[in-house]
């Protein structure tokens, strides 16, 4: 187990190398000096441990120069260190794989599952116990190490330093000043509120960017990304490119899983933001106690030490967890409601719908005395009057967290106020595809929760009838299904039960699914056509002039996953077509 070596290049870094750079004053990334020397103390621990395991390595960890670090196998470059991470659902022997894949041309690999007993254990279980129970065994997996050709370490706590490891690696070859983080966690409007807020800082005059489900990169020029939340190394490298094109804030979103499985470790979240909790995600948490658990992550300085203020939906019955949780952390805590009776920091104290947008009378106890005497102050109702473009109710909602994320950052709600009638809502949230007559929707509501606010929001609006088209995703809770299909039926009056992805599932399966516990009366509003195409067609000639038609369930996707193959599928592209051949535009 001697690995090659070779002097220390420009592009070569060692760990002792990080360990000094960690532990001197030099804090121009925006990572304070106690951050930086938890990253020290972290890697001179990890020092420790490999000369304890790896007794015959000729040359310490320590000094072995590497390139880079790489968390997938098939992309590991010559002299990278590879970070074997467990899987949610184990499967030793794909781990295996990836180990002896990595071995032939890392520099050296962590992993979070220990070595020996992986090795050792021929044919365990996917959701065995991995652990070594013999000294027998033990021998058996150290003979195994020893004959790969380079040195793997067991590092169970990676993931509690490994953003700040790669981050510290980046930073290593070009400081770079990285922007200030606002992430915001919820199971519905995310996307928006990420958008809102970078939408309303560059407006004030910051450079901003956004990631998550809609993309990655400045706004207007978003790169599409595999997950809501990438792994340790997409954030890191994400952050790190924004820092090095000088932008000021990056907003993202912190999904369930990213933080879950610790995605966004060493991320520099000043501002923390929840919206809301509804059924989602239960294939992979056990249940809604679990999924709450993962969000209130985002509100510990345990996991994010730069936090500074919290801004949390009291209107949703889950917010509780997430307010204990930043008072224990000490975080300036700051709430919103739609409930003009509520005493939350900032109220939609009256909403005003139209097919234009919304008017609100936005109250709020925050700096009362700076706009005491501003000419958009209502002194009769103690207000502020915001006019928003934005359709629906839930973005009232989403308008005021990102208002309070604005102001949490340092701009002036008078500059905020100012601005907001320029704000443009998020690709496929709640998106207005034109036409001569009626009213077309395109929303990314993918869940019974958020269909029901969509619905409950375009009700408002409309002076005919409202149609829902959607269906529900294959391979996926399949326990949505038929919920996913009341909240339509509740909400609308006419639903188009659809394909969405079906992935390996069968479309027809899917939708008997959805039909469950139907009565008579839904089934004659409901129209089944497995064909998302002819469905959105189907509504589009059907609905009258005063109707107001949402496609609902896949927003911003440009595809549709049948059987691994991504077709081409834009929700918008469709209905405009579908519009042109029906002569309504």
């Amino acid at each position: 187990m001697t690995p090659s070596i070779s002097p220390p290049s420009s592009t070569t870094v060692t760990l002792q190398q990080l360990i000094e750079a960690s532990g001197s004053d030099n804090t121009s990334h925006r990572q304070n000096h106690k951050d930086k020397q938890s990253l020290a103390q972290a890697l001179t621990a990890m020092i420790i441990a490999s000369n304890s395991q790896l007794p015959n390595l000729k040359t310490s960890l320590a000094n072995i120069p590497f390139e880079q670090f790489c968390l997938d196998s098939r992309q590991l470059a010559v002299n990278d260190v590879f970070v074997l991470l467990k899987s949610h659902t184990p499967n030793c022997q794909k781990s295996r794989d990836y180990l002896y894949q990595a071995a032939q041309n890392a520099a050296f690999i962590l992993a979070e599952i220990d070595p020996r007993a992986l090795l050792t254990k021929a044919n365990v279980p996917p959701h065995a116990n991995l652990a070594l129970t013999d000294d027998n065994a033990e021998s058996i997996g150290q003979q195994q190490l020893d004959r790969l050709p380079c040195p793997v370490l067991y590092v169970p706590n990676i993931r509690d330093f490994l953003g700040d490891l790669i981050q510290a690696r980046l930073q290593y070859q070009q400081p770079v000043t990285l922007p200030t983080v606002v992430a915001v966690t919820g199971t519905n409007g995310k996307t928006t509120i990420s958008q809102l807020v970078a939408q309303l800082t560059q407006l004030t005059g910051m450079s901003s960017a956004v990631m998550g489900t809609a993309g990655n990169g400045r706004l207007g020029a978003l790169v599409q990304a595999s997950h809501t939340t990438g792994d340790a190394l997409a954030v890191q490298q994400f952050l790190y490119q924004m820092g090095t094109e000088n932008a000021e804030l990056l907003a993202l979103e912190a999904s369930s899983h990213g933080l879950d499985q610790q995605r966004l470790q060493g991320m520099p979240v000043s501002v923390a933001i929840y919206t809301n909790l509804s059924r989602d995600h239960l294939d992979y948490h056990a249940d809604m106690a679990e999924y709450a658990a993962a969000k209130a992550k985002l509100f510990d300085k345990v996991h994010f030490p730069e936090l500074t203020h919290a801004i949390i939906n009291i209107d949703d019955e889950h917010a509780q967890i997430m307010l204990d949780t930043a008072q224990a952390s000490q975080l300036t805590v700051w709430t919103y409601s739609l409930d003009a009776a509520k005493s939350a920091t900032f109220v939609a104290a009256e909403i005003k719908p139209s097919l234009q947008g919304v008017e609100i009378a936005l109250r709020t106890d925050f700096g009362n005395s700076e706009f005491d005497n501003a000419d958009f102050k209502n002194k009769e109702t103690n207000s502020i009057n915001v006019v928003s473009p934005l359709l629906g109710r839930f973005n009232v909602a989403n308008l005021l967290a990102a208002i309070a994320a604005a102001i949490a950052l340092g701009i002036s709600l008078e500059r905020i106020a100012a601005v907001i009638p320029q704000l443009q809502g998020a690709v496929g949230r709640m998106q207005r595809v034109p036409s001569n007559d009626g009213c077309f929707i395109v929303d990314y509501a993918h869940t019974p929760d958020a269909l029901s606010q969509v619905l409950a929001s375009l009700k408002t609006h409309c002076k005919g009838q409202l149609w829902a088209v959607f269906g529900c995703g294959g391979d996926r809770d399949a326990g949505k299904r038929p919920l996913m299909a009341q909240a339509g039926l509740a909400g609308a009056d006419n639903v188009v039960l659809t394909a969405d992805n079906p992935r390996t599932e069968d479309p027809n399966v899917i939708l008997q699914d959805m039909q469950a516990g139907m009565t008579n009366e839904q089934y004659q509003r409901a129209h089944i056509e497995p064909a998302r195409q002819t469905a959105i067609e189907y509504a589009v000639n059907q609905a009258a002039p005063d109707d107001i038609v949402v496609i609902a369930g896949k927003g911003h996707e440009t595809y549709q996953e049948i059987n691994h193959v991504r077709y081409d599928f834009d929700d918008s592209v469709i209905l405009q077509n579908a519009l042109k051949q029906a002569g309504r535009v």
